[in-house]
């Protein structure tokens, strides 16, 4: 748990820097948990409950729309937060899943402890909205991606962005991420200098 927590400290205060007391209150509601390869964490129509932080593993959140087909929205990994943030933040059903891809370990929190303690500390609220503007500007950056760029431009700014993502996601999901058929990933992979 020790570990996790340092890890936890250092995103934190790349986000935004508190003070000891801060930290020390912060530090102090997370707990342990894992789950097991390819399982949901949360399901759609079910309201998120915990804010998590990925120590091990990789995890997805995508939407299954009424024909069961998949659209693969986000990865998480080591060390990043996880959870379905409007579900957890507005506290309403979810629309999305969040399933592990790999054995999986987190530390989590009630979003109602992390609520209380950021209502208390300014500091952790302040956090919070600075790590949800990031977020935000990664989203529109998405957007801009799904609507604007070609296959290949999308297979490179993802490189570009993370590197390492072709040896922790299963290229499957990849295809799926950026939209296109897994025999065009596959060319893809073979074409673009990596």
């Amino acid at each position: 748990m020790e570990e996790s927590l340092k890890l936890l400290e250092s995103v934190v205060r790349a986000i935004y820097p508190l003070d000891e007391a801060d930290w020390k209150a912060l530090s102090a509601i997370w707990k342990p948990f894992e789950a097991r390869r390819k399982e949901i964490i949360t399901a759609a129509g079910e309201t998120e409950r915990y804010l998590y932080f990925v120590t091990d593993g990789v995890q997805r959140i995508y939407y299954l729309d009424d024909q069961d087909r998949e659209a693969t929205i986000a990865f998480t990994y080591r060390p990043s937060f996880g959870g379905i943030i409007d579900s957890v933040l507005m506290e309403v059903p979810s629309r999305y899943y969040y399933e592990t891809l790999t054995p999986s370990r987190f530390i989590r929190t009630p979003y109602s402890d992390f609520r209380d303690v950021a209502m208390q500390r300014p500091a952790i609220e302040r956090m919070l909205r600075a790590g949800m503007t990031q977020t935000l500007s990664g989203i529109l950056e998405r957007l801009v991606e799904v609507q604007c760029f070609s296959s290949e431009e999308k297979f490179k700014n993802l490189l570009k962005r993370s590197p390492h993502i072709l040896q922790l996601v299963p290229h499957k999901y990849l295809a799926n991420y950026l939209g296109i058929d897994a025999t065009n990933f596959s060319k893809l992979l073979n074409k673009v200098r990596i």
